[in-house]
């Protein structure tokens, strides 16, 4: 029975290829060091601030951190202190811009998804090309 539950969650939100590239810029972006913690590992993880559920936001640079496994399972269980940490860090302007983005509905469709991909991998490669280069946010 949890077999089945976990495997019903992860297909509750599928992953695709703009979701791949886009979480591989935030760590790129990131260095691979946890924003919290500040701790450095391979294994770091692309954090919503809201979730991939909201379209309009789900693929764009405001609304996403990296955080070290602990850290975003820290704070996917304590959402008030995530919230607290993140209008210290990014600042109540940023939240609330985000806020003003999140409403905006959005729907997608392959050929969308297929650019959005497109426009990351793009960018994860200027990235690689220049250590100094600024990810631009698809959105």
């Amino acid at each position: 029975m949890l077999h089945f539950l976990q495997r019903t969650l992860r297909m509750a939100i599928r992953r695709d290829a703009a979701d791949k590239w886009f979480s591989d810029v935030v760590r790129k972006k990131a260095g691979h060091v946890c924003e919290h913690c500040k701790k450095v590992d391979a294994r770091m993880e692309c954090a919503h601030i809201y979730g991939r559920a909201a379209k309009s936001v789900r693929w764009s640079m405001d609304n996403a951190v990296c955080l070290c496994h602990y850290c975003h399972m820290k704070f996917t269980a304590n959402p008030l202190e995530f919230t607290a940490w993140l209008e210290d860090t990014l600042g109540e302007g940023h939240m609330e811009m985000l806020r003003e983005k999140w409403q905006v509905l959005m729907k997608t469709n392959k050929q969308l998804r297929k650019e959005i991909a497109k426009h990351y991998r793009e960018e994860f490669k200027k990235m690689d090309q220049d250590e100094n280069y600024e990810p631009v946010s698809y959105n």
